[in-house]
């Protein structure tokens, strides 16, 4: 079996309607799909404002995202993991947003503020708090608001310490947790974010995070737009600038350890169309807002979102092995739409990529592959493509050919890999 490739440049120098010019090419081209070693071939000698997306950040890794589809605007050292500091408390709400969801826990719950969560994240610890007396019990709604508006480490040890009985075992649920919902890379040692050399994640994937939790619990998300909260008679203020610096901005959470900087992560929404920003390793405080507000400015100003296929439009085919027919058609999961300049000056290649030939029978709405659109070096958004219709075992003739055919290509693919 070998992964397989195909694409198409798409212009998009005007305003038209993309869909029948690049539908075709894909068509075609799907069937004479190539290695993959092509993949990124368009991408070498790219100018370095161009990897970045045209615009400068002094941030020294920095990414904005359209909310709505993933499709990523602008990029800067995007997989390159530093410690997230508070900016991780995101997925500690996460993970307490999924047990709710599921009911394993409920908002009225208390749990007891511990003497270590009290000396480790409470007033003794002299880093942002929520004040709770030591001992006392507090409900769940209230430790996420102390999470969320006031940043309090002793509110996510509360939490970890009430689901998982240990911070230890709360962040094995963390890591666990991460992988679940596609952060590959990130890894936790506690719950709150404080110095630990363990603690790590990109800017990428705390974007992505940060969509997963607004698509996910729409809901819960509200708790990041409010702007204070007061407890133990302490009135605290959201720690978020963005709040009240930008138009529509209605989350999410700021961090800073020594080592790691100063950190935000973002979103707005301005005429229906929302945005992401993530920005870590800003060494002052007023630029780490700076830098995020502008970044959201730029992409409110210069892109809207187009869309490229619907949710049952056939993208491309896949080789099928075995089967009645040869081929199988794709369709995407879900609607591809990706966000392209206003100026109509992006031009974008979108590539089909599966392993294949994809074995007999194949079942309608089976995962294979994946369509990939680049805006010029930088991947825009990846859909899960899917069979469209079902192809059930061929004739024994037609397995015969096709396994004379495999074992044809397979002589001429191991002799070009000793080329």
């Amino acid at each position: 079996m070998a992964r397989f490739i195909s694409s198409s440049s798409i212009g998009l120098r005007s305003r038209r309607p993309i869909g029948r010019g690049l539908l075709a090419a894909l068509l075609v081209l799907a069937i004479g799909a190539g290695p993959v070693v092509a993949a990124n071939q368009s991408v070498q000698g790219a100018k370095k404002e161009e990897v970045v997306g045209g615009f400068e950040t002094e941030a020294p890794s920095a990414i904005l995202i359209d909310g709505e589809s993933g499709s990523v605007l602008f990029e800067k050292n995007a997989d390159e993991l530093r410690p997230p500091s508070s900016m991780m408390k995101l997925m500690t709400v996460e993970l307490v947003f999924h047990l709710l969801t599921k009911g394993d826990i409920k908002f009225t719950d208390e749990y007891r503020i511990s003497e270590y969560a009290w000396r480790r994240g409470g007033a003794p610890a002299g880093n942002s708090t929520m004040f709770a007396e030591i001992h006392s019990k507090v409900s769940v709604d209230d430790l996420l608001k102390g999470a969320i508006i006031q940043s309090g480490n002793d509110s996510c040890i509360a939490l970890a310490e009430g689901i998982a009985g240990t911070e230890q075992a709360f962040t094995e649920r963390l890591n666990k947790r991460a992988r679940e919902i596609g952060l590959t890379q990130s890894t936790f040692a506690n719950s709150n974010g404080l110095p630990d050399p363990a603690n790590k994640m990109s800017v990428r994937e705390l974007g992505r995070l940060a969509r997963h939790i607004i698509q996910t619990y729409p809901d819960y998300y509200k708790l990041f737009s409010e702007k204070e909260f007061t407890w133990n008679k302490i009135r605290q203020t959201n720690r978020n600038p963005l709040l009240n610096a930008v138009t529509g901005a209605d989350g999410l959470k700021t961090g800073y350890t020594k080592d790691g900087g100063y950190g935000l992560v973002g979103s707005a929404v301005q005429n229906g169309m929302r945005l992401i920003v993530v920005v870590n390793g800003v060494e002052d405080i007023d630029d780490r807002s700076t830098e995020a507000k502008k970044l959201l400015e730029w992409g409110f100003r210069n892109f809207e979102s187009r869309s490229l296929f619907a949710s049952d439009a056939t993208v491309g085919y896949a080789r099928v092995f075995g089967g009645e027919k040869r081929y199988v058609p794709l369709i995407p999961a879900e609607p591809v739409r990706v966000m392209v300049r206003k100026n109509g000056s992006d031009k974008l290649i979108a590539r089909i990529v599966y392993t294949g030939p994809v074995a007999a029978p194949v079942e309608a709405g089976r995962r294979i592959g994946v369509v990939r659109v680049w805006r010029g070096p930088n991947l825009a958004v990846e859909v899960p493509l899917q069979a469209a219709d079902a192809n059930p075992v061929g004739s024994t003739m037609r397995r015969a050919m096709d396994g004379a055919s495999e074992l044809v290509i397979g002589v001429f693919r191991a002799g070009f890999a000793k080329l």
